[in-house]
C-alpha cells in the first residue's frame, strides 16, 4: 500500500493506494495534518511507501514523522516520470504539473491529452499520441479572478461564485459573475476548441477544485476526475520505486 500526500498552498490531501485503488483520501488543514497522517498509519499498516508532492510547506515534525513510518519519495524534476518531458525549462515545471501529465501518460497511452485543473490557477497541459509533453498554459482560476477584480478596484465587491449565473448582468455583482464565470467557460472551450484544430481526437480530462461546478457547463465532452492529480502521484511512486 502507499500512501500519497499533496500539500498545497493552504490544504492538505493524503490519500492511500492500495494496488492502484483509491480506498481513502482526506483533505485537511495544516494544523491537522500530522494527528491525520498518524491515523493513517493506524488503520492502514501495511503502507510501505509515500510520496510527498508539495507546492507548500510540510513541518519539520511532521516530515520526520513521515520519514520515521515510511519509505518517503520527493517528487522534483529529477524524479523518474512516465513521459517524455519536453518542456524547455523543466526545473520551473510545478510538480502538480508532472503529476497530471503522469496521470495521462498511464491511464490514456498512445493519445493526445489536454489535461485542464481548474483549481487556484487553472493550468493546461498538452501531452502528444507519442507520449510527448510539450507544455501548456497557465491563467488564473475563479477565485482568484474574483480577487483580482475587488482587489485592483476602488468599488468592486469580493465575491464567490454562484450556481445561477446569467450571461447578461443586470446588476454589478450579476455583471461580475458573468465576467469571471462565463469568462472562464469561454476560455476553456476556446482552448479545447484550438487544440482539436490541431488534434482532433483530442481527449481531454477535467480535474480540481471547480470540476463538479464546470463539468456539466462545458460544450465539449470531457472526462471529469477530481483524484487525477493523486493517481499520478501512485503512478510516479510506483515508478520511482527501486
Amino acid at each position: 500500500m502507499y500512501l500519497i500526500v499533496d500539500v498545497g498552498n493552504t490544504l492538505n490531501k493524503l490519500a492511500v493506494f492500495d494496488g492502484g485503488m483509491l480506498v481513502h483520501k482526506k483533505v485537511l488543514g495544516k494544523e491537522e495534518f500530522l494527528d491525520a497522517v498518524n491515523d493513517v498509519s493506524a488503520t492502514y499498516p501495511a503502507i510501505d511507501y509515500c510520496m510527498i508532492s508539495s507546492v507548500g510547506k510540510l513541518s519539520e515534525e511532521t516530515i520526520k514523522a513521515l520519514n520515521t513510518l515510511y519509505k518517503v519519495r520527493v517528487l522534483t524534476h529529477e524524479s523518474k516520470i512516465p513521459f517524455i518531458n519536453l518542456y524547455e525549462t523543466p526545473t520551473t515545471l510545478g510538480v502538480d504539473r508532472i503529476a497530471l501529465v503522469a496521470a495521462a501518460a498511464v491511464q490514456f497511452p498512445e493519445k493526445s491529452t489536454l489535461v485542464i485543473d481548474a483549481g487556484s490557477a487553472i493550468t493546461y497541459d498538452f501531452l502528444t499520441n507519442e507520449n510527448k509533453y510539450l507544455g501548456g498554459a497557465i491563467a488564473p482560476g475563479i477565485a482568484m479572478r474574483y480577487k483580482a477584480l475587488h482587489h485592483f478596484t476602488a468599488n468592486l465587491p469580493l465575491l464567490e461564485k454562484i450556481e445561477d449565473f446569467t450571461l447578461i448582468g443586470n446588476s454589478t455583482n450579476r455583471a461580475m459573475h458573468s465576467g469571471v464565470l462565463e469568462g472562464v467557460l469561454f476560455e476553456m472551450d476556446g482552448v479545447i476548441d484550438a487544440y482539436k484544430k490541431e488534434y482532433p481526437d483530442l481527449t481531454i480530462i477535467l480535474t480540481g477544485g471547480d470540476t463538479d461546478f464546470l463539468r456539466d457547463r462545458l460544450k465539449n465532452d470531457i472526462f471529469a476526475n477530481s483524484n487525477f492529480l493523486l493517481e499520478g502521484l501512485n503512478h510516479i511512486l510506483e515508478h520511482n520505486i527501486d
